[in-house]
This record gives C-alpha cells, sequence and structure tokens, in this order.
C-alpha cells in the first residue's frame, strides 16, 4: 500500500488537512469520488468532496433521521461496503443531478482519540464494472488503520482550530470591553452587595466600600462609576496610602506655580481633573489628619483650593472610598474624623472574604484560567475536581488578588494539560487536610477529632452519621455537592440523608 506523505500529519489547517487526507486515500484506491462527513448535532455534513461534480455534494446537509450510508457508520461506528443501485441506506437523491452516478461506495468511521466517532469518510467507485476499489480483507485491515490514524490527526486539527477561535473570540470581547475586569459571583453574600452596588449607581451620594484586602473593592467602584449618569465622564483613582502626605496633597487638590520649591507651572489635581466624574480614594483609612478637613470641604461645598492659591474652585464630583480598616474604632482612637465618616458613609457596602463565598471560588478560577491562557496565547488548562475541592477548602487570607495570582503560578508550573492536586502548593493542601476553613477560635464536638475518637462508644449509630455529616457541611460550607463528594457517595444520596437527619443550614449564623 503506497502510504500517504508525512507532511499530511504536520498540517494543522483542517480544510486543507482533509482535503489531503481525502486525495490520499482516493490515489491509494485509484478512484476519483469521495467525500468527508461530520456530525454536527442533528445532521450529517459534508465537509470536503472530491471528483466530478464535488462542487454539489460539499456544504450537503442530511437530517440523522434520513437513510444514509455515512449515518449507518457513524451511529454504529464500523467500516462499510453498499453497492448504491441495492443497498436501501444509500440517499440516492443526493445525486440525481449528477451525471455520473456512485456504483460502489467504501466508508469509514473517523475517530476521536478517546474513540468516539465524529464523522466519516466515503471512497467512491463510478465505473459501472464497480472493479476499482480494492476489497481484499487484508488490504482493508491496513487501510483501516491508516484512516484511525489520519482521522486523530484530522480530528487533533479540528480542536486545535476550535480553541484557536475560541481564543480570537475572546480576544476580540476583551479589547471591546476595554481592559474592565467583570465582577463575578453567584453567592448570596455577594448577590445582597451587587444589588446595593446597582442602586447605588443611579444616585449621585458618596458611598464608602468596606472589606478585606484583595476583595475587590476598586472594581467595585468603577461598577458604580460605570453605571452611573457619570460613566462619560473621568474615573480616577488615588491609593492614599501609596505617597507621602505633602505629595498626596498636591496630587488631589493641586497647586500654583512658585507654591513650593520646585513648583515651576500650575498643576492641575485629581479633584478638579476628574470634573463631572468620580474620584475613588481607595485605603481613605490611611489619608492623614490634616488632609482629612480639606476632604471633608470637598464633599460638603464641592470647592477646591489648590496649594499657593488664594482662591477657590468650585468642582462637581462625586467620591467612592475603600478602606480595609476598622474605621469606627480608628475614630474611638482619634485617628478618623467622625464627621467625614458620616459623610463618606452615606451608602456603605461591605464586600465579604473569599472564605465566606466559597461558591464563587469555582467560577472566580475558571475565569482567571480563561483570562490568563488568552494573556499568554496558550490553550486553557482544565483543572481536576480533587484540585478544585483543595481550593475551595483553603480560607484565602488574601482573597481574590491571591486567588488570581496562583492561578497565574498554576498555569507556569503545571506541565500538564490540566491542573491536579499534586500541582497545588503545600500550604494549601496542609490547611485544607486540616482546618475547617473560616472556623474561629470556638471548638464544638464535631470539629474536635479526639473527642469524637473518644466519644465513639457512647453515641448512637444516627448521632455518629449525623455529627459526620454535619462536620462534612460545614468544611465546605455548606456546599452540598463538595460535602457529597468527600463522603464518597452521590448527591441526592447525600441530600436524602441531611433530610432524614433533619439537617438544615442556619442562615442567620
Amino acid at each position: 500500500m503506497n502510504q500517504p506523505n508525512l507532511d499530511l500529519f504536520k498540517e494543522l489547517n483542517p480544510e486543507m488537512l482533509q482535503k489531503k487526507f481525502l486525495n490520499s486515500l482516493l490515489k491509494i484506491q485509484n478512484v476519483q469520488r469521495g467525500s468527508i462527513w461530520i456530525k454536527k448535532k442533528d445532521t450529517y455534513q459534508c465537509v470536503e468532496a472530491a471528483g466530478a461534480e464535488s462542487d454539489q455534494i460539499k456544504g450537503v446537509s442530511l437530517n440523522i433521521r434520513q437513510p444514509s450510508i455515512v449515518g449507518w457508520v457513524i451511529e454504529n461506528k464500523k467500516m462499510t461496503v453498499a453497492e448504491t443501485k441495492s443497498d436501501r441506506r444509500h440517499y440516492k437523491e443526493v445525486e440525481d443531478q449528477f451525471a455520473i452516478k456512485s456504483s460502489l461506495i467504501l466508508c469509514f468511521p473517523l475517530f476521536f482519540r478517546d474513540k468516539k466517532v465524529y464523522g466519516a469518510v466515503q471512497i467512491i467507485d463510478t465505473t459501472q464494472e464497480k472493479n476499482r476499489l480494492n476489497l481484499d480483507k487484508g488490504y482493508l485491515e491496513q487501510l483501516q488503520n491508516l484512516v484511525d490514524i489520519c482521522s486523530i490527526a484530522l480530528s487533533n486539527a479540528i480542536l486545535y482550530a476550535m480553541e484557536r477561535k475560541k481564543i480570537l473570540n475572546l480576544r476580540t470581547a476583551l479589547k471591546d470591553a476595554g481592559n474592565q475586569s467583570p465582577i463575578i459571583g453567584q453567592s448570596d453574600s455577594f448577590q445582597t452587595c451587587m444589588d446595593l452596588v446597582k442602586s447605588y449607581a443611579g444616585t449621585e451620594f458618596h458611598v464608602l466600600i468596606t472589606g478585606e484586602s484583595g476583595t475587590g473593592k476598586e472594581l467595585v467602584a468603577e461598577k458604580i462609576h460605570t453605571s452611573s449618569p457619570r460613566r462619560d465622564k473621568p474615573f480616577l483613582v488615588q491609593n492614599c496610602s501609596a505617597i507621602p502626605e505633602t505629595l498626596l496633597e498636591s496630587e488631589l487638590f493641586g497647586y500654583k506655580k512658585g507654591a513650593f520649591t520646585g513648583a515651576s507651572q500650575d498643576k492641575m489635581g485629581l479633584f478638579e481633573a476628574a470634573d463631572g466624574g468620580t474620584v475613588f480614594l481607595d485605603e481613605i483609612g490611611d489619608m492623614p489628619l490634616s488632609l482629612q478637613a480639606g476632604l471633608l470641604r470637598v464633599l460638603q461645598k464641592n470647592e477646591i483650593k489648590p496649594l499657593g492659591s488664594t482662591s477657590v474652585r468650585h468642582i462637581d464630583i462625586r467620591i467612592v472610598a475603600a478602606t480595609n480598616r476598622a474605621i469606627k474604632q480608628m475614630i474611638a482612637e482619634n485617628s478618623f474624623r467622625q464627621d467625614l465618616f458620616y459623610r463618606l458613609s452615606v451608602l456603605p457596602v461591605h464586600l465579604p472574604p473569599l472564605r465566606e463565598r466559597r461558591e464563587d471560588i469555582p467560577l472566580l478560577i475558571r475565569h482567571f484560567l480563561e483570562k490568563e491562557s488568552l494573556k499568554a496565547g496558550l490553550i486553557e488548562k482544565t483543572i481536576s475536581s480533587e484540585a478544585l475541592q483543595l481550593l475551595v477548602s483553603y480560607s484565602w487570607p488574601g482573597n481574590i488578588r491571591e486567588l488570581e495570582n496562583l492561578v497565574r503560578y498554576l498555569m507556569v508550573t503545571t506541565e500538564e494539560d490540566a491542573i491536579g492536586a499534586v500541582n497545588i502548593p503545600g500550604h494549601i493542601k496542609n490547611q485544607a487536610a486540616f482546618l475547617s476553613p473560616g472556623e474561629d477560635s470556638k471548638k464544638s464536638f464535631h470539629e474536635d477529632a479526639n473527642a469524637l475518637m473518644n466519644n465513639l462508644s457512647r453515641m448512637t449509630w444516627p448521632q455518629l452519621e449525623k455529627e459526620y455529616v454535619l462536620s462534612l457541611l460545614e468544611k465546605n460550607n455548606w456546599n452540598i455537592t463538595w460535602a457529597a463528594r468527600a463522603s464518597g457517595i452521590n448527591r441526592s444520596t447525600f441530600a436524602s440523608r441531611m433530610r432524614k437527619l433533619k439537617l438544615q443550614r442556619n442562615r442567620s449564623s
């Protein structure tokens, strides 16, 4: 048997590969007509054809309910030979307008690596004698092996093209979205926050966002701005802890030429530059007391006074402030002005830490995997259920920022296509194995394994089962799917045991 050119297996363009593949098979069998069909939902579609009148067959779709040789081969996953005049599987209507009809069809299934059939290839004899095709059993077995190898090469090219198309679509979507990151979450606590944000956006009142570092306060501030009537005006950001006090004042309020040594020309401050828009003041709790008085004047009278100026300038800005510090405690310690706090917190919103919204972790991981693979131009990695459970069980002291950085680390250090439990850093595995995430210093009976072992003899079977199920639920933040998986039984059985044991989450806790 003549072997196809090795260049065939290097081709990554599906259209070019299927054309070379088909022509190689026709040459081997010394016939001039053939076609390649792919199953797509409820149809079989001809994606490539060769020979006389091939332009009339390429692009044809057959309904899976219609009898056809390709349909039979795809559904039965095996090769067949069919005489078109007598074989009822042949869909004769396809060739109604052909000057030259098919007389004998040799059809092979096309397989993915996992042996799942995705299509079929037909090699067609159009002679009346039907003597062109070599149907010797040994020859067909060799040809079948060759088709299997080529079909895998074709499937790889198809999957590669699909991934490239996906990357291009994502790149386009990312470009259209500007560089704005989406806010992702479906947990009740997070959705409550987003409902507040949505209602705040349509107002002109100032907003104070509180929450631990890395919970996404700047994203929420930007969301408030882009959903507000000020969306077409500037959104400017200043971190109040990032620069010295004297420099922060000039950054916010601006200065006049000669106001201090080095002030060689007038400079517009952030507040004036954002006129009509929104200013996001991050880490407002780190703003020095001396500047807090000036900010209070901005909030009260909508006016600023640049350094070195003798006159005030009126501005129209909305301030969204954020902090990870306990402002009320700072007020008690006289390190933050109480009147400024009340001015800023007209509309307060508190972002929950990641450990209190564990059901959002899988969503965030998949988002970051998709985002980072797009940036790097790589095929997106998957993550195993075991690895995902470890990450869901971790407490995430650095919150979403820590999670995003971990995903970047895993993408670089994981050589395989899928991230497994073996790839997860040791400190995360250790905490997931020995700690119940988010627990406080109180130790209840079911959280203490030693106490449980010492008291086994005193417990009935239902009591023991209840303690075990409750422990799994709390360890997995009452995610029934994860708890069931950890127990080794399916979700429906686990949920049924919960109902029998009368276990229900107390939402007020």
